[in-house]
């Protein structure tokens, strides 16, 4: 029970740091900033609302470590040589991959494509909205 609470109390916390550092000022800045460039295209807009809300809830949720470190290994060979054909290849940790066996090495292969699939589509929504 006062792990619960102890969680509870974090959050708190957390959200109170939020509302001192003017998180939510510069996030709606942020957000009217963009609409200004975007004009009335009411597409875009909700676009850019959705973007900078996705971006709000990572921030509050927190970032998971091993999916931003394999993000920014996709985003380093994104920004370098584009889409390339063997991107699944340059990403696979072949010292792990060679010890599994034949069934777990098609379901690591799935769901690095997954991964890889999920980082591709937030480089190019931040790329969108970055530019």
């Amino acid at each position: 029970m006062s792990n619960e609470c102890k969680t509870i109390k974090d959050v708190a916390k957390e959200a109170k740091m939020r509302l001192k550092s003017g998180f939510w000022q510069t996030h709606n800045a942020k957000i009217e900033e963009q609409i200004d460039k975007t004009g009335d295209d009411c597409i875009a807009v909700s676009k850019v609302i959705r973007y900078y809300s996705e971006q709000a809830e990572k921030i509050m949720h927190g970032i998971n470590s091993e999916e931003e470190e394999f993000y920014q290994k996709v985003k380093l060979l994104l920004d370098n040589e584009g889409e390339v054909p063997d991107a699944i290849g340059r990403l696979t940790d072949s010292e792990y991959f060679s010890n599994l066996s034949y069934d777990r090495k098609q379901r690591y292969l799935l769901e690095l494509s997954e991964k890889y699939q999920k980082a591709v589509k937030r480089y190019y929504k931040e790329l969108e909205f970055n530019s």
